[in-house]
């Protein structure tokens, strides 16, 4: 199955998909109607709705449901009888909820365990009877492609291997250019695996061979392995634990080769109740988390990767990336989030714009993605105003470094937090300090350069900060000009003076003050 098409795909004859509807009708919409996705897998059913920013979606609900219908299905053929009860039972009751916010029809995509059960076509038919929603069954190659998409939702620049790893399967898809290459699926999700002989040496055997043949199919130059899936996301969230990681962020979370293997033997020293207590997770989870660490080892022997990177984005995302015009996939998920933000919760939407043109004069030197990060702190520099003062700086950095934003890594939520921080307050001490390890002391310094010319130029022209004055920065001269326009001189009052005077000793450099065609300086 190469695309979601009515001819290929089960349970609709819509033209457009699984969602029956075109969702992105304008291109140069900024924001997404509410869209409800349910995804039926081996092991979890899980709803989700979007909203918020177009080419940044935020999660309005999420809720999930370990079922375990693929449970036994390898020895059986059949979907597990209890796990069959309870996806039931979660899916009448997402359909009511879905009734509830106004959003049905919702779209429901399942996977391995119901595309392969004896008893899928029927489980299919019991549900439309139940709660009238139709299953999109998807084959291997096409859950493949979905989640591939959903990284790139994330990651638009995203270049490397996807593998997402579900109960019963797990599928490999070649990513790069803005597109799914080559793709393939695989038997090895846990629920297989538990049926695999010979002990721990025999289970590796046979995964290892696996893992050959699928790298015969997508190749082996990958520097990068992009992971989706909830055991992927569990064995990331005890790689946290082990090495004591003070972001508990899973998207974009990084290990390399050696920070796998050495989680996998951790896992492997350790039960189940355990490893369940130390990350937190489910008992239906952690059941399968050393089945799952056993083929991280081997995929990350075998293709050999310089990096892992964590996805939260999967399949459901994919869905919404496939009606994604080119123009709307174009735009950086990480702006356009913030520009939704700002639009929502600022008390000034559109200002964001012209604080970054104001401030650009300091940051002509920064690298492309350095700027990325200074236009996003300048979208968001009021979004927390609604925030009690004194906890305020707080608020500021928790929203950017814990707030559903794709596009930016770890360090750069840090580094946009710590800006944000020093937006409001002068201190970077805090309970958040653990965090700051994430950065290199010149990287703190340069955050809190932005922070306090974010400070300076959010309250120095509430309107049009360029139609006041302007800045001019002498980096080997080591010196901060601020030129007024002559009808704008009572704007720079005491507490703009005083913060543009720690501006400048953030930047270790000298003031100057003048207004525009003026003979003489207002002085240091």
């Amino acid at each position: 199955m190469d695309t979601l098409t009515p001819a290929t795909a089960a349970g609709s004859t819509e033209e457009w998909g699984p969602f029956g509807r075109p969702l992105f009708e304008d291109p140069s919409a900024r924001a997404l109607s509410r869209v409800g996705v349910v995804d039926v897998g081996s092991n979890s059913v899980r709803m989700v709705v979007f909203d918020g920013a177009a080419r940044s979606p935020a999660y309005f609900y999420n809720e999930k449901v370990m079922c375990g219908l693929g449970a036994g299905l390898a020895t059986s053929g059949r979907l597990n009888p209890r796990g069959r009860e309870r996806a039931l039972a979660a899916l009448k009751r997402f359909a009511l909820l879905a009734e509830g916010m106004k959003i049905a029809p919702l779209t429901v995509v399942a996977t391995a365990a119901v595309r392969e059960a004896e008893d899928g076509a029927e489980f299919r038919e019991e549900v439309l009877k139940e709660t009238g929603l139709s299953l999109w069954v998807i084959d291997g190659a096409e859950e493949a492609r979905l989640s591939a998409q959903g990284v790139l939702l994330g990651w638009p620049e995203a270049s490397g291997l996807v593998c997402d790893i579900g109960g019963s399967s797990m599928e490999l898809a070649v990513i790069g250019d803005g597109k799914v290459h080559a793709r393939v699926t695989s038997p090895l999700g846990p629920f297989r695996l538990q049926q695999v002989g010979g002990g721990k040496k025999g289970l590796r055997r046979h995964i290892s061979e696996i893992l050959v043949g699928l790298r015969d199919q997508v190749g082996k130059d990958h520097d990068r392995i992009y992971l989706v899936g909830g055991s992927w996301r569990a064995i990331a969230r005890l790689d946290m634990v082990r090495q004591n990681y003070p972001l508990t962020v899973l998207h974009e979370y990084r290990m390399s080769p050696k920070a796998v293997r050495d989680t996998c033997d951790w896992i492997g020293d350790r039960d189940v109740a355990t490893l369940r207590g130390e990350g937190g997770l489910s008992s239906e989870r952690v059941e399968l988390v050393p089945l799952a660490s056993e083929v991280l080892r081997e995929l990350v022997k075998t293709f050999r990767p310089q990096e892992i990177d964590i996805s939260s984005y999967g399949i459901r995302e994919g869905l919404l990336y496939e009606q994604m015009p080119e123009r709307l996939r174009q735009r950086d998920p990480l702006i356009e989030a913030c520009r939704f933000a700002e639009a929502q919760s600022a008390r000034l939407p559109g200002f964001g714009k012209k604080l970054y043109a104001f401030l650009q004069p300091l940051f002509k030197s920064a690298s492309k993605e350095r700027k990325r990060l200074i236009k996003a702190a300048c979208l968001l520099h009021d979004t927390a105003w609604r925030a009690h003062p004194d906890y305020r700086a707080e608020a500021c950095f928790d929203n950017a470094t814990r707030a559903n934003l794709g596009g930016l890594d770890h360090k750069g939520r840090v580094f946009l937090g710590l800006a944000l921080m020093h937006r409001y307050k002068n201190s970077r001490n805090g309970k958040m300090g653990g965090m700051f390890r994430l950065l290199s002391e010149k990287e703190m310094q340069e955050a809190e350069v932005l922070g306090k010319a974010l400070r300076f130029g959010a309250m120095f022209a509430v309107e049009h900060p360029e139609s006041a004055g302007a800045l001019k920065f002498y980096p080997k001269k080591k010196m901060l000009e601020l030129i007024l326009q002559p009808e704008m001189q009572a704007l720079f009052g005491e507490v703009a003076q005083s913060r543009f005077a720690a501006l400048a000793q953030a930047l270790k450099v000298e003031t100057r003050v003048r207004v525009k065609n003026a003979r003489q300086d207002l002085g240091e």
